[in-house]
């Protein structure tokens, strides 16, 4: 069943039944609470609140002593446990008052919780992009620099052409093949659905890419710990790619470390970046972080060159000089662009 978060009940929140075994419980929890991670969702109170109840929820369920207790005498055989009257109760405590009472989770205990349950892995998963094309373009293709092409767009970098290879759609055996695409997310990227109207209950779910149509413009999205599937524009979609942290000056011994997208707050335009090695979320401004080779992105915020953006691009190559992406648009066409003139 759907989890229900207004209810008051522990494994309705969860979505669960109660005869459902241990992982089926730890399974709900670790989709619910990446759902709803107060970093995944930023300035929304709905989320942290609703955060708070789902770790409440699962961290009596997964203490077996406590859910016995749950299930016999709801809330309140909990709350005599954790304040002494049930011998041997263990666990992970939380919420204990003096004058009686269930207290819940507060915001630190449940973002502890969630710190021991993922144990100091990457709880928000993002996928490493492979690289589409290495820089220059892989055999057969020749860059092309002419002086009337440098410069194409002041402030954003240059245009490129490409040539050589073999004919578009043409493979070497004389068949025809489809032209690879530059534009489009790879298979097998973690997207998270946001600003979905029909489907608004499905905002903030996860999945993976598993195509593009090209009819419709639109990406088949396969939900995490699901057979379902959903067409949605890529505007519907967050990539949780994975990214070097780049040009903080403030604390220089963060720069080169990776991260995972994790959210895109459209207010103060900052990725929350999960850094793993430091198991800190940062707030960072899109200039100060550096997407993998490989990442599909779109260009935004184009001033001398307005009708590329909305475009979509591979990149293929950073420079670290100039803090410029190498982004390739179609087989034949590569623009240079500055990093935070790229979003995904």
């Amino acid at each position: 069943m759907p989890p229900n978060l207004r209810s008051d009940d522990y494994y309705a929140m969860l979505g669960c039944n109660r005869g459902d075994s241990d992982a089926q419980l730890k399974k709900a929890y670790r989709k619910l609470a990446v759902k709803w991670h107060p970093d995944k969702n930023p300035g929304n109170d709905e989320a942290t609140t609703n955060f708070q109840k789902i770790s409440e929820a699962y961290a009596v369920l997964s203490d077996e002593k406590k859910r016995k207790l749950y299930d016999q005498y709801g809330k309140d055989g909990v709350t005599a446990a954790e304040q002494g009257n049930e011998p041997g109760s263990g666990g992970f405590g939380f919420g204990r008052g003096g004058s009686g009472g269930h207290h819940g989770m507060s915001p630190q205990e449940a973002e502890q919780f969630f710190s021991m349950f993922f144990g100091g892995s990457d709880p928000f998963g993002g996928r490493r992009s492979t690289s589409n094309s290495s820089f220059g373009g892989g055999p057969g293709v020749s860059m092309m620099f002419g002086d009337s092409m440098m410069g194409g767009i002041p402030g954003g970098g240059s245009t490129f052409h490409m040539s050589g290879g073999m004919p578009s759609g043409q493979s070497r055996f004389g068949q025809q093949a489809e032209s690879k695409r530059y534009d489009t997310i790879p298979k097998g990227t973690l997207v998270t659905l946001k600003g979905l109207i029909n489907a608004s209950q499905l905002n903030g779910d996860r999945g993976t890419i598993q195509k593009y149509i090209r009819a419709s413009g639109r990406y088949v999205v396969q939900l995490e710990d699901s057979e379902e599937t959903l067409s949605v524009k890529a505007s519907n979609l967050l990539q949780h790619v994975h990214v070097r942290v780049n040009g903080i000056g403030s604390r220089p011994e963060l720069n080169g470390k990776t991260g995972t997208v994790i959210a895109l707050n459209p207010t103060s335009e900052r990725y929350n970046i999960y850094v793993m090695s430091v198991e800190q979320t940062m707030s960072l401004k899109p200039g100060n972080i550096v997407f993998d080779k490989g990442t599909v992105g779109q260009i935004t915020g184009l001033e001398s060159k307005p009708e590329l953006n909305g475009k979509w691009g591979t990149i293929i190559d950073w420079i670290r000089d100039t803090n410029k992406y190498d982004l390739q648009l179609s087989t034949s066409k590569i623009i240079r662009i500055k990093v935070e003139n790229l979003r995904v």
